[in-house]
């Protein structure tokens, strides 16, 4: 199994949730750092059900929905404590198409290469007002170091800061096509 299984244990032991609430924790709090679509949450959970790291319980939700609520299991737990301290090597470096189009650039006007560039740095401001958007849940105050807020507000400000030297990055190439 990879990473996957331990983003879902890591969630399970914050809280008991839903696959539902699962795949919205990915959509709205994990996307600027990992990702994982519906359909590979589902199965995932049956698997994690099948080894014995999640249980659930049915809930009834109205008069007929039927929904699962997870939770993570001891077994589950010490799966994810030994993952959660284990010492990870970096990746090697990831697939940017963007820099694989920049780097063969040449063979395009300087007119549409800066028109790429211009391109791609208004999705970095705007993913950056976004990220900065996010932060204001910390109302401009750090959070106590033993709790979750103090985990996202970390991996949050490693994000802006990502944002705001690829937005540096792409502004010098413009300052340099138009030397």
């Amino acid at each position: 199994m990879g990473v996957l299984k331990y983003a879902i244990l890591g969630l399970l032991n914050q809280k008991n949730m839903t696959g539902y609430d699962i795949t919205k924790e990915f959509e709205e709090i994990l996307c600027e750092f990992w990702s994982a679509k519906h359909s590979q949450i589902y199965p995932e959970l049956k698997s994690l059900h099948k080894q014995g790291m999640v249980e659930y319980k049915i809930e009834i939700s109205g008069t007929v929905l039927e929904k699962k609520l997870y939770s993570i299991t001891e077994l589950g737990r010490n799966d994810f404590m030994k993952w959660l301290e284990s010492k990870i090597d970096i990746p090697p470096t990831f697939k940017d198409e963007f820099r694989l189009q920049l780097f063969f650039s040449d063979c395009l006007s300087e007119q549409t290469r800066e028109e790429l560039i211009i391109n791609h740095l208004n999705q970095h401001i705007k993913r950056l007002e976004y990220l900065k958007d996010s932060q204001k849940k910390f109302n401009g105050s750090i959070p106590e170091k033993n709790t979750n807020a103090f985990s996202d507000y970390l991996v949050l400000m490693g994000a802006i800061m990502r944002e705001e030297n690829t937005c540096r990055w792409l502004e010098k190439c413009l300052e340099l096509c138009k030397k």
